[in-house]
C-alpha cells in the first residue's frame, strides 16, 4: 500500500509543478529543437565523420558549431595558414609494412581573408628516409616508422601525435591536423572521381618493385637480382663486431605468374594520355625502383593535382554533400585527428580558395633539396639527413612556401 501512497503523491506533484519548472522544460525543449534545425547536416554527417576521426567527431560539438552566429575557427586560421599532414601506407594489418608512412606531405593553405587578399596553397613531401629522432624514445629512426612506433605506444591514436610532432620538429610549423588514407582508400577516392588521367612524355615502366618479396640470391630459385643488399650483424669471441653483405634476388617466375603479382609484376605506361582507375593510379604512385623515391613523391603530387581538378570540374568541392558520400565510402580506410564540425568548417574554408596553382616541392637530396645522403652505414642503412645537420633551411622553406 505504501508503494501505491508514494506513487500517488508523486503524480501530484508532477501536476502542482511549479510554472518556473515547467518554463524551464518547454524552454529546454525548444532549445533542443533549435539545436536540431539549426545543427541538423552536421547530425546527418557527423555518424559519416565519426568513421574517419579517431574519435574526435562528437556530434554535440558539431551542432553547437552549426548554429545560427556560431563561428568556431580552426587552429591556425586566425593566423592566416592551416597546416595539415598527410599520411599514406599500406593499411593496419597489411603484409609488408602495413603502417609504415611512406607517403609524408604537409598542405598549407592561406584562405582569402576579403576581396583584396590572395588565396595561397603549398604542398610539400618529406622523403621516408629522413632520419629523425623518434619522439618519445631515445633512438633514432627513419620517419617512415614513426607511425608505426606510435600506435605501438597508443593505438588509434600515438601513431597521428609522433607523426605530428616530428613533422612539426623538421618544418617548424604547428600542425595541429593530419589525415591518414591506405591503399584501398586511395583507389576508392580515385574511383569515386571517375579516375585521373596523367599524360607521360615518354613511356613509363617499373619492372622490379612488384616482383614479390626477395631473398638472398641462390643461383637456383632466387636468381633475378633486385639491388638490395641485406647486412646481416655480428659478433666474434673477441667481442668484435663484423658485418656480412649478401645480394638479394627475386624469385625466377614463368611469364604467367610474374602477370599475377602486384601491378602485373611488370608495370607499364604507354606514352602519351593515359587514363588509371584506382588500380593503375597506385601503382604509379608506388612506383620508385627503377626511378627514385623523389621521383615517386612527385608523382603522388601529381596525381592529387589530377584528383582536385577532377573533383572540381565534376563539383565534388563545392557540395558538402557528395564529399560526405566520398567518405562514407572511404569509410575506415581514411582517419584523422580532425572532429566533425573541424572537416565541415575546412571544407567551408576550402571554398574560399578555389582553383590556385599550388606551391609544389619534395625534399630531396641536393642543395635546393635542402637533404644530403651520408655514407651508408649497416646500423641505419640509406639514410637522408638536413644539409648543415640542422632544419634553419627547412624552417625557412615551409615559412615561405605561401609567398
Amino acid at each position: 500500500m505504501a508503494f501505491f501512497k508514494d506513487g500517488i503523491k508523486n503524480m501530484q506533484e508532477e501536476v502542482t509543478m511549479p510554472k518556473k519548472h515547467r518554463a524551464w522544460r518547454i524552454g529546454g525543449f525548444f532549445l533542443i529543437l533549435l539545436l536540431i534545425a539549426g545543427g541538423v547536416f552536421a547530425w546527418k554527417t557527423g555518424f559519416v565523420l565519426n568513421k574517419i576521426s579517431q574519435g574526435n567527431a562528437h556530434i554535440f560539438t558539431s551542432l553547437l558549431s552549426s548554429l545560427p552566429g556560431v563561428e568556431s575557427k580552426l587552429k591556425g586560421e586566425e593566423e592566416g595558414r592551416l597546416n595539415i599532414l598527410f599520411l599514406g601506407m599500406r593499411g593496419e594489418g597489411v603484409e609488408g609494412g602495413g603502417l609504415l608512412a611512406d607517403t609524408i606531405m604537409v598542405l598549407s593553405i592561406h584562405p582569402k581573408q576579403d576581396d583584396t587578399d590572395t588565396s595561397k596553397v603549398s604542398l610539400i613531401s618529406i622523403p621516408r628516409d629522413t632520419y629523425v629522432t623518434v619522439p618519445g624514445r631515445n633512438e633514432q629512426r627513419k620517419i617512415n616508422a614513426v607511425y608505426a612506433l606510435g600506435e605501438e605506444r597508443a593505438l588509434h591514436k600515438g601513431g597521428i601525435e609522433d607523426m605530428r610532432t616530428i613533422v612539426g620538429e623538421i618544418t617548424g610549423l604547428d600542425i595541429p591536423y593530419a589525415v591518414t588514407i591506405n591503399f584501398q582508400g586511395f583507389k576508392d577516392l580515385v574511383n569515386a572521381v571517375g579516375g585521373v588521367t596523367v599524360t607521360l612524355d615518354q613511356s613509363f615502366e617499373e619492372g622490379v618493385q612488384f616482383r614479390g618479396l626477395t631473398a638472398r640470391c641462390d643461383g637456383i630459385r632466387y636468381t633475378v637480382p633486385s639491388g638490395e643488399v641485406e647486412v646481416k650483424k655480428g659478433v666474434r669471441r673477441n667481442g668484435s663486431v663484423y658485418y656480412r653483405h649478401y645480394d638479394m634476388c627475386f624469385e625466377k617466375m614463368t611469364t604467367t605468374a610474374i602477370a599475377d603479382l602486384e601491378c602485373g609484376g611488370d608495370f607499364k605506361l604507354p606514352k602519351g594520355e593515359n587514363l588509371l582507375d584506382g588500380d593503375k593510379a597506385l601503382c604509379y604512385v608506388r612506383s620508385r625502383d627503377m626511378t627514385s623515391d623523389f621521383a615517386r613523391a612527385r608523382r603522388q603530387q601529381e596525381v592529387i593535382g589530377l584528383i582536385r581538378s577532377k573533383a572540381l570540374s565534376l563539383g565534388t568541392l563545392t557540395d558538402f554533400s557528395k564529399v560526405n558520400m566520398i567518405l562514407d565510402s572511404l569509410g575506415k580506410n581514411v582517419s584523422t585527428n580532425m572532429e566533425a564540425w573541424e572537416m565541415k568548417r575546412l571544407f567551408d574554408l576550402y571554398q574560399k580558395v578555389g582553383e590556385v596553382k599550388i606551391n609544389q616541392k619534395v625534399l630531396e637530396d641536393s642543395e635546393e633539396g635542402l637533404l644530403y645522403n651520408p655514407p651508408v652505414k649497416p646500423e641505419s642503412g640509406y639514410i637522408l639527413l638536413p644539409r648543415g645537420d640542422n632544419y634553419n633551411r627547412i624552417h625557412e622553406l615551409f615559412q615561405n612556401s605561401l609567398q
